[in-house]
């Protein structure tokens, strides 16, 4: 087997290994012993057992069950955070690249200003600014991550916007329009999604970072980051609260990380 086939091949095993858990976040109700919100005030702080597979919380909550409501919220935060910022850079920086002069120059500008700033400090900020909580977390992460689609948007349409086929697609006559449907978005499309498939797990830490340091996802709702917040009173007593949660955000992530790496490696045809 060659080395393409083979990077192939394990690209689609990881594509599937995701694609099972987005199923196991979609069907949790199926797996989930208990109700997520539930408490039991005569299970508290309980070890891992048949009845609670994880344990339970400082309020009786089955971990287990929160676990597998919380992927639904983790991945659904962060895939609903990826197609607004794929679409908001998308656009921006098409706009960017086909427009070039004044305009250009200040899109750019103002894509400088943004990432003059540290991400996660940002963030922060415009959470600590609007007050916690999912909307103002997908906001705040919405505005500090376009950046990077705009940019590699800009960049890839700035390096095919003069090619030959284009020239010849203009002098067929086709419209601004009809070059960025037809001819211009399908070939920088590849290198859009391989970036996303990159960002998944990076989205994803981010999401549980605010939420750890209480400013994203709020209790009740079961989200790993806030769950791990909620853990770090009991760190000593009951280290269940935070070691199946962190290995939740370590797994998911991890796999996450080797799907975008993977894709990268087959999809991107200048990649070596």
């Amino acid at each position: 087997m060659s080395n393409r086939k083979r990077k192939k091949a394990f690209f689609s095993f990881i594509l599937s290994v995701a694609g099972l858990l987005i199923l196991l976040a979609i069907v949790a109700p199926a797996f989930a012993p208990k109700d997520p919100l539930a408490t039991d005030f005569a299970h508290v702080l309980k070890g891992p057992s048949s009845k609670y597979p994880f344990g339970t919380d400082q309020v009786g909550r089955c971990i287990y069950s929160r676990i597998l409501y919380g992927a639904r919220v983790s991945l659904g935060m962060t895939f609903l955070l990826l197609m607004l910022i794929f679409t908001l850079g998308l656009a921006i920086g098409m706009v960017a690249g086909m427009s070039g002069g004044i305009i250009d120059t200040m899109i750019m500008r103002i894509t400088d200003t943004v990432l003059s700033f540290p991400d996660t400090v940002f963030a922060i900020a415009i959470v600590g600014i609007l007050g916690p909580g999912i909307r103002n977390t997908i906001f705040a992460l919405s505005v500090v991550w376009w950046t990077k689609y705009a940019r590699l948007t800009r960049v890839l349409v700035m390096g095919i916007k003069n090619s030959e086929y284009i020239h010849a697609a203009k002098m067929a006559g086709a419209g601004k329009l009809k070059l960025i449907t037809h001819y211009i978005f399908p070939n920088i499309l590849s290198s859009l999604i391989v970036q996303l498939a990159l960002d998944i797990g990076g989205m994803m830490l981010a999401i549980a970072g605010l939420s750890f340091l209480g400013l994203g996802v709020q209790s009740p709702t079961p989200e790993w980051g806030n769950m791990l917040n909620e853990g770090r009173a009991y760190m000593q007593t009951a280290p269940w609260l935070l070691i199946y949660p962190g290995l939740a955000i370590f797994t998911v992530v991890a796999i996450f990380n080797v799907l975008g790496d993977t894709a990268r490696d087959v999809l991107d045809p200048k990649h070596v």
